[in-house]
């Protein structure tokens, strides 16, 4: 069955908890995004391991370099999962991977920039990433024309384990489910609901009716 995976693209450890509160029964993975791993630092990823210890906890690193040593640090953290960049050098992909199986944890590649995604998502998930996150950031989701819809397409066309991001909501998410999806990544659809709570237990509905 699909994973729920909340993005907290907030940028306090105090609202990222209080978020996570909120949709912890309804979610899988709770996500700290990039600008709040950058504004609070890796303190944040131990505060919400040790609130939420049953649930996956993901640091969306979006690693560049040094692969082994960022990801090593996330997870000592406490992080379950990190995230490498796809467009970078393959051996810091392979890094990151190395540093998770001694953790016993895992890495996800994020598809940002990358041009093919999904040869791409083939070529790291031979590496033995955990999925592949097919994901339009919220820059490009900003451009006129974009739709999440050609993100779904090319995740069931991969045929590798994938998550989607970048505009995953109620209207959305069967649409994802039907792909094959491992994970469905909801960002602004919980938290920028008027009650997030409802928001995500909505979308947990959505993937299990």
């Amino acid at each position: 069955m699909t994973k729920l995976q909340v993005a907290i693209d907030l940028l306090t450890t105090e609202a990222a908890l209080e978020l996570a509160e909120k949709v912890a029964p309804y979610v899988d993975i709770i996500e700290l995004g990039t600008p709040l791993i950058k504004a609070e630092g890796l303190k944040v990823i131990t505060a919400m391991k040790a609130a939420h210890p049953n649930k996956l906890v993901f640091a969306d690193l979006k690693t560049a370099d040094t692969g082994a040593l960022e990801a090593e640090m996330a997870f000592n953290a406490g992080a379950d999962l990190v995230t490498v960049m796809g467009a970078v050098d393959d051996a810091t992909i392979i890094g990151a991977i190395e540093a998770a199986k001694k953790a016993g944890k895992k890495v996800v590649v994020d598809t940002i920039g990358v041009k093919n995604r999904v040869q791409r998502a083939k070529e790291v998930t031979a590496f033995g990433v955990e999925f592949v996150e097919f994901h339009a950031g919220l820059d490009e989701q900003a451009l006129p024309g974009y739709n999440v819809q050609k993100l779904i397409s090319e995740g069931r066309e991969a045929q590798v384990p994938f998550s989607i991001a970048g505009g995953v909501n109620i209207n959305t998410i069967k649409d994802v489910v039907a792909a094959g999806a491992a994970v469905a990544v909801a960002g602004g659809a919980i938290y920028g609901a008027e009650d997030p709570a409802a928001a995500a237990k909505a979308l947990k509905e959505a993937i299990i009716s």
